[in-house]
Order: C-alpha cells, then sequence, then structure tokens
C-alpha cells in the first residue's frame, strides 16, 4: 500500500510539468504583442509629426497599454512556473529580476490586480479624450467596471493583509507557547 501512495504522490508531484506548455504559450502571446506594438508604432511613425497631440496621447497609451499587458504576461510566466513548476536556473546572470522567486500566488494577485486597474484606467482616460464618440451610458459602464476592478484589487488586498497579520500572529503563539514548554523544561 505504501508503493502505491509513492507512486501515487510522484505521479501527481511530477504532472506540475503539464504547466510548462501554458506558460510556453504566453511567452508566445508576447510575441503576438511585439508584433502588435511595432504594428501600432510604425502606424504612427508617419503621422507624428502632423497628428493632433489628443491623437499623440491616444496612439501613446495603445502603446502602454501593450506594455503592461507585457510585462503582466512576464510576471505570470516567471513566478508562476517558479511556484509551480520549477525554479528558473538563469545561471548566475546578474540581470536575474530582485523579484523572481518571490512573487508568491497572493503577490502574484495583487500585481495582477495592479495591472488590470491599470489598463482599465488607460481605457478610460482614452474614452475621455474621445468623449464625443461616446455615450453617457457607455461612458458610465467605463467607469463603474473601472471602480469594480479598483474596489476588488482594494478588498483582495485587504484579505491578504488579514490573513498575513493571522499567520503572524499564529506563529508568534507557537514561539511563546515554545518558549514556555522550553523554560518548563529547565
Amino acid at each position: 500500500m505504501k508503493s502505491l501512495e509513492h507512486g501515487l504522490e510522484s505521479l501527481l508531484f511530477r504532472s506540475r510539468w503539464l504547466l510548462a506548455p501554458f506558460y510556453l504559450g504566453l511567452v508566445i502571446t508576447i510575441l503576438f504583442l511585439l508584433i502588435k506594438f511595432f504594428q501600432q508604432f510604425t502606424n504612427l511613425l508617419p503621422t507624428v509629426l502632423d497628428a493632433e497631440f489628443k491623437h499623440l496621447i491616444l496612439q501613446t497609451l495603445v502603446l502602454v497599454d501593450l506594455t503592461l499587458l507585457a510585462n503582466l504576461l512576464l510576471i505570470i510566466i516567471f513566478s508562476g512556473y517558479e511556484n509551480f513548476v520549477s525554479k528558473i536556473d538563469t545561471f548566475g546572470s546578474e540581470d536575474r529580476p530582485k523579484w523572481m522567486g518571490k512573487v508568491d500566488f497572493s503577490d502574484l494577485k495583487i500585481k495582477l490586480f495592479g495591472s488590470i486597474v491599470a489598463i482599465s484606467g488607460i481605457e478610460l482616460l482614452k474614452a475621455f479624450l474621445l468623449l464625443d464618440n461616446y455615450e453617457t451610458e457607455e461612458l458610465a459602464w467605463l467607469v463603474g467596471i473601472h471602480l469594480t476592478f479598483v474596489v476588488s484589487g482594494l478588498l483582495f488586498s485587504y484579505m491578504d493583509k488579514v490573513a498575513a497579520a493571522s499567520k503572524k500572529l499564529e506563529c508568534e503563539g507557537e514561539a511563546l507557547l515554545a518558549e514556555k514548554q522550553d523554560k518548563k523544561h529547565h
């Protein structure tokens, strides 16, 4: 029975590698975003001298949106792979981001919501720059959706803070208990 349990646990542990293709797919998605980025950038180049300032801002916001999305995917790829599949060996490269290996699932959720709020905020800013193209109801929906993301992010952040405080209290309680037991034995 013990060997069956060991075999099952070994299979479950090795199944984490099934996630690797997902991360590879996200890397390819970053490549697609890069193609879109250069497409938008090359569309902007011929118009930059003649464009209205508002148009230049809008095109820049599109580039920022694509960049934020690519950054978000990179954070998800690195932290997800390191948390769930395997540590990434960067062969001692000094370019290894300091946060790699330190972003846990909780941090990832906060970064995800932060990026979603930033992207939503950029979309909202674009809408306000093109105010004439939107009905009042559409703008209300955009603001409502943005505020929903903001509130959700704040709630997730608060829940993580409460969970961390609870975990800290639990650890402190265990340390005090261990200290009392140590004193009893001496």
